[in-house]
């Protein structure tokens, strides 16, 4: 027994030492050190994009409450249709002198930016764009601001992170980290933001991953409840499950979701169709755009900005059915048009509100059908609100948390869990894409069939090719010869696709075909090689 004791520190520090190293060689005491100042960097640029909006109102609104819906039904018909407009005409300048993609981006660019190994967000698009997002909500535009915040967030510790020498999964983790502190310090959720850079920027669930996240996130919390408050965004009133002969009710609410955000998705989808073909030059669409919007807010206030006030009304059953309806029909083509014309904006606090107003409809004509068996209409309208954007998301699980925490009620996780996945399933077995993946698609990038199809139409023959010494001779192609070549800029499947249907083993490498200088050689085995190598690192990340 006294030599096992005394062997004890032996055999412990052979075990531990291993992993220390491991743990200093990975670099992740710096990692964690800077997903807490991205944290604290985001949570300042969530609050202050917040009150930017609030400032942008004071031209139409004369103030700068969240209270949109209460202060636009005070104010007078022509200045509802000068908020919209006027803000067109800014946003027209801002994307056609400020922006190169001619648009502000959003949650989509940081999953492009990630699933592109080295890709780097820029800093200066994303403030500028942040900035026209923010007078965009600010003047009545139809859309969410937490696309917009995730977007900031991504900037901002993409700029960190690459000011340091550190590992590539490192760059990725610090992405999701910025994204998470966004949504904590957006909507007060920080679990709900550690689940959502999991599950919908990085795509995997790394254990290496998570300490920086969660310390990020937890970061935006605690900075935006010093600022705003230790409150939920939404004020919700007592609810209860009258019986569990309601779930089937609830199952049904699912199915009446998915619907509903399935059309939301196609609007959406139809009007950027529409916009992309239209002879209306990009700096007009905003001012159209606008003018529609402004046109329908003057009937319609409820549709105009983020839309939590009248989410809030829907809640507390405050709304009647007819105008419920009428607010989905409405508030869809309103957020469609909105982005569709270039405005800033996100999909995520408007799918809240249809989702809200689905179940609170589906609400009232359960209790008129089933009066003794139906549970309150705030119950429905929080289910409805999960379902809905938990389908157009492609995000269930951070999406149920995200409810859970908006709303503070965590009693309702059966119901709510069962209608957001029988809302998702369905949306997946209709429409088949979330709506970020088909924005990724229409860009060539389809991260949803796995890493092995963003290493194929990512890595480019320059990634692979071996280039010439530097004291040999250029060499030429042999004009008599009829070999296929490649360009430094061909895809990895476009140059194992041309390997394959001459039976290649080696390829030269040109930039100019005119010229037929070769600069450089691509090898079947190299090839296939860095494609392997990339998995490897891809299924290494995911699992560490």
């Amino acid at each position: 027994m006294l030599e096992i004791l005394r062997a004890l520190p032996s055999l412990i520090r052979q075990w531990v030492t291993p992993n220390i190293r491991a743990y200093l060689d990975s670099r992740q005491p710096t990692i964690w050190v800077l997903s807490l100042f991205v944290g604290l960097s985001v949570a300042g640029a969530a609050i202050c994009f917040r009150l930017l909006i609030g400032v942008a109102q004071l031209y139409w609104l004369g103030d700068t409450t969240e209270q949109v819906l209460t202060v636009a039904r005070y104010t007078p018909w022509y200045m509802i249709l000068a908020g919209p407009l006027l803000g067109g005409v800014v946003v027209g300048i801002m994307i056609t002198r400020f922006l190169p993609a001619r648009r502000t981006a959003g949650v989509a660019d940081v999953i492009e930016a990630r699933a592109m190994t080295g890709r780097r967000l820029g800093l200066r698009e994303g403030i500028i764009g942040s900035l026209t997002t923010a007078f965009s909500l600010g003047a009545g535009a139809s859309a969410g601001r937490e696309g917009p915040v995730i977007h900031l967030g991504a900037t901002l510790a993409s700029a960190v992170g690459h000011r340091f020498s550190l590992p590539g999964w490192s760059h990725r983790t610090l992405l999701a980290a910025g994204v998470a502190s966004a949504i904590s310090a957006s909507f007060n959720a920080p679990i709900a933001g550690v689940l959502f850079a999991h599950e919908v920027i990085l795509g995997h669930y790394a254990m290496r991953a998570f300490v920086p996240i969660v310390i990020s996130s937890s970061v935006g919390a605690i900075v935006s409840r010093a600022w705003f408050g230790d409150t939920a965004s939404f004020i919700v009133p007592q609810y209860q499950i009258t019986s569990y002969f309601e779930f089937p009710a609830f199952v049904l609410l699912g199915v009446t979701c998915a619907f509903v955000a399935v059309m939301f998705q196609f609007v959406l989808f139809a009007a950027d169709f529409l916009a992309r073909r239209s002879p209306v030059p990009i700096w007009a669409l905003p001012i159209g755009g606008g003018l529609i919007v402004g046109l329908m807010g003057i009937a319609f206030p409820q549709i105009l900005g983020v839309g939590y006030e009248t989410t809030d009304l829907a809640l507390w059953g405050q709304l009647p059915l007819a105008l419920m309806m009428t607010l989905i029909v409405m508030k869809t083509l309103a957020t469609a048009i909105t982005l569709a014309a270039r405005f800033g904006g996100g999909i995520f606090s408007p799918a809240l509100y249809l989702g809200a107003m689905t179940g609170g409809a589906f609400g009232i004509i359960a209790a008129s059908v089933f009066p003794e068996m139906a549970s309150s209409q705030a119950l429905y309208s929080i289910l409805g609100m999960g379902a809905v954007a938990g389908a157009v998301l492609g995000a269930p699980i951070s999406t149920t948390v995200i409810v859970f925490e908006l709303t503070g009620g965590y009693a309702l996780s059966i119901a709510l869990l069962l209608t957001v996945a029988i809302a998702h399933g369905i949306t997946q077995a209709l429409h088949g894409h979330s709506y970020f993946q088909w924005q990724l698609e229409m860009r060539g990038l389809f991260v949803k069939d796995g890493p092995h199809r963003s290493v194929l139409r990512n890595v480019r023959v320059m990634d692979f090719m071996k280039l010439p010494g530097d004291d040999a001779e250029p060499e030429f192609l042999d004009p008599d010869l009829t070999t296929p070549t490649l360009k430094p800029t061909d895809t990895l499947e476009a140059a194992l696709r041309t390997f394959d249907s001459g039976g290649h083993t080696r390829l030269p490498v040109v930039s100019d075909a005119e010229t037929g200088k070769i600069v450089g050689w691509a090898e079947q085995v190299e090839a296939l090689s860095h494609f392997n190598r990339r998995l490897i690192a891809a299924s290494e990340e995911e699992h560490r």
